[in-house]
């Protein structure tokens, strides 16, 4: 439970001896998980009189009301056995008024909800195969308005599929057979538990004999999916150490990655949480060297939000319940450092090599290097506008900039660490700033201590004194033609091109079942042959071609990856434009795109006589 301040955590303890909460009884029977539909009962302490029940809508976590309302159904209230009529409100669609009539004590709620089928399944609700499900609470409940959620108390039962294992952070009281009991728990911590359960289950425990439990869950739709390596598991053991030694003891009893496997969900997702990380990758992630490569940030972005994000958290997305709308404007912060200290643990971890580490930044250079976007939009509004820019499409990604406050701002954290660890002549870095920023709070126990700009500049010059908030200001809130690259130079590196794709990109390719040419002829294309998008900046562009079409045949020969990398080769000795056949919807087009240099890769290269600060940022804690 987020603890507000100290004042109102004392009063609430002693108000324990005097009282009861009032507890809403939850019992949710998801027996029929493989149908994709689930039943929610809830008994509820009411009184007559006017009454509002809300539906959560903004969850924590996705920044938006991401609340999945229209998957609701089956709402029925009653009390003393009689039906109590309700009426939905008629601007806010998440909002429930009615009636309790006088002698009623306690509300009877049934509903049901169906989960989304396939990869449709969100992390606000409930996710499901025949095989495995992901529980989220929020969306198999009501709660009375004008309360905040820390004051709120449920107790929630669950019933499962026959022989299905299951894993949550949320306290449990008892087990009998199918039917699982927790403990009472504040709607805060109820919704920041989500559950995992499945057919195919394994667990493994990271900290064996350790004072804190650590635990990776795994369910899969099949249990091939369930297989790793050892050195994969070794590599999340030493992840546990090196956040830890980052960060400072974590704040929580335990920690649980739970992770989902399979095809028929979200494919590469994360949601954080205090006590544990709802992780989603495809089925075969951690089968094979290309899947595990490229999904090696996940586990250490979700984890090192315990700390940054659910501990620390901007004022404006503190909220007192899910009805009250969250100011995005620090995501920057929130996302954005834990954007770098993802990146940074997956190598310190191990979870990547020094290579993916250097390949993975080259990317992401690349891809803000030369943006059209940036001539419009200052990173800041990319995190103001997250209740769009995550519901936006993949075409002219580069023009719209999308959610850049993750990329772009591991880049300016990136250059604030070079910079600390310069100006203190490699006495300090942005790990002392964790260490100042991160810190404090109850032992062992989640909770809340919001933030403002004011504050991340005070803790900067803390470590380092220097004039943080210009610094910040200018990489947040103006426009900036070009990217931030100062750290990855100052880092004793440079981005260039060449015509070999890494090992970290062509494993994204494989795993995201695309082509990607951004940075040659100016577009990327599925699988299927569908232009996902093109470069407003690009040569393909300059050409006509748009997104969201089909790529037929180039030169005259049916598209494949390789027709269209040979095509490329043969251009650079060749004056003759590539012709790019396209379909427009029922319109055929050949474009001819004057483009001659070859396939071209971002990749970091060395600086000679510049110290390699990079290898230094990526170099182990723990061990």
């Amino acid at each position: 439970m987020p603890v507000r301040n100290c004042a109102l955590f004392i009063l609430s303890c002693g108000l324990l001896f005097s009282q009861t909460p009032p507890v809403t009884k939850l019992r949710i029977d998801a027996s029929n998980a493989p149908q994709r539909l689930i039943h929610s009962s809830l008994t509820m302490p009411a009184k007559a009189g006017p009454l509002t029940l809300l539906y959560p809508e903004w969850y924590p976590g996705d920044h938006r009301p991401t609340g999945p309302i229209g998957d609701l159904v089956g709402l029925e209230i009653s009390g003393k056995g009689a039906s109590i009529p309700w009426r939905r409100d008629l601007v806010n669609m998440n909002t429930f008024n009615l009636d309790v009539p006088a002698g009623v004590t306690e509300l009877n709620i049934e509903l049901d909800f169906i989960a989304a089928p396939e990869s449709l399944g969100g992390d606000s609700g409930v996710a499901a195969t025949t095989e495995l499900m992901l529980l989220s609470f929020n969306a198999l409940l009501l709660h009375p308005k004008g309360q905040h959620t820390d004051d709120i108390t449920f107790q929630a039962t669950l019933k499962l599929p026959q022989g299905w294992r299951y894993a949550t952070a949320l306290p449990m009281e008892r087990e009998t057979g199918n039917t699982i009991e927790f403990k009472p728990s504040s709607l805060t911590t109820l919704v920041d538990s989500p559950l995992l359960a499945g057919r195919h289950f394994r667990t493994v425990d990271l900290t064996p004999g350790g004072p804190v439990p650590h635990f990776l869950h795994m369910a899969g739709d099949s249990r091939r999916s369930l297989e790793t390596t050892p050195e994969y598991i070794k590599a999340v053991q030493n992840l546990v150490q090196e956040e830890t030694a980052l960060f400072g003891p974590g704040h929580y009893r335990s920690y649980r990655f739970l992770l989902t496997l399979s095809d028929h969900m979200l494919r590469y997702s994360g949601e954080e949480h205090h006590e544990s990380s709802d992780n989603r990758l495809k089925e075969d992630a951690l089968i094979t060297e290309g899947g595990r490569r490229y999904t090696g940030d996940l586990f250490a972005h979700e984890m090192a939000h315990s700390w940054n994000g659910k501990y620390r958290r901007p004022a404006g997305l503190a909220t007192k319940d899910y009805s009250a709308p969250m100011k995005g404007d620090l995501l920057w912060v929130y996302e954005g450092m834990t954007d770098y200290w993802g990146r940074v643990l997956a190598a310190r971890s191990g979870l990547w090599t020094a290579q993916d580490f250097r390949d993975n930044l080259a990317m992401i250079a690349a891809r803000l290097s030369k943006q059209a976007g940036r001539r419009w939009r200052p990173l800041e509004d990319t995190a103001v506008s997250v209740q769009l820019s995550y519901a936006a499409r993949d075409d002219y990604a580069d023009f719209r900039r999308g959610a850049d406050y993750y990329n772009e701002s591991t880049l300016i954290w990136l250059e604030a660490d070079v910079l600390i660890r310069r100006l203190s002549g490699g006495k300090k870095s942005l790990d002392d700033f964790c260490q100042v920023f991160h810190t404090g709070g109850p032992a062992r126990m989640p909770a809340l201590k919001p933030y403002s700009f004011e504050d991340v500049a005070a803790a900067l010059n803390q470590v380092q004194p220097y004039d943080w908030a210009e610094f910040l200001t200018t990489r947040i809130k103006k426009v900036a033609p070009n990217a931030p690259l100062e750290g990855i130079s100052g880092g004793g590196w440079k981005l260039t091109y060449g015509d070999e794709r890494s090992a970290f990109w062509k494993a994204g390719e494989e795993y995201d079942e695309y082509a990607d040419f951004t940075h040659s002829i100016g577009i990327s294309v599925k699988k299927d042959g569908t232009i996902q998008d093109v470069r407003v900046t690009s040569k393909a562009f300059a050409a006509g071609v748009p997104p969201a079409t089909k790529l037929i045949a180039v030169n005259g020969r049916q598209y494949t990856v390789e027709v269209l990398q040979d095509a490329l080769n043969a251009a650079k000795s060749s004056p003759e434009p590539i012709e790019l056949l396209v379909k427009n919807g029922e319109f055929y087009k050949a474009h001819r795109v004057d483009y001659h240099d070859g396939q071209q890769y971002p990749r970091l290269e060395r600086v000679a006589g510049k110290p390699d600060v990079l290898s230094e940022i990526f170099r182990p804690k723990a061990r």
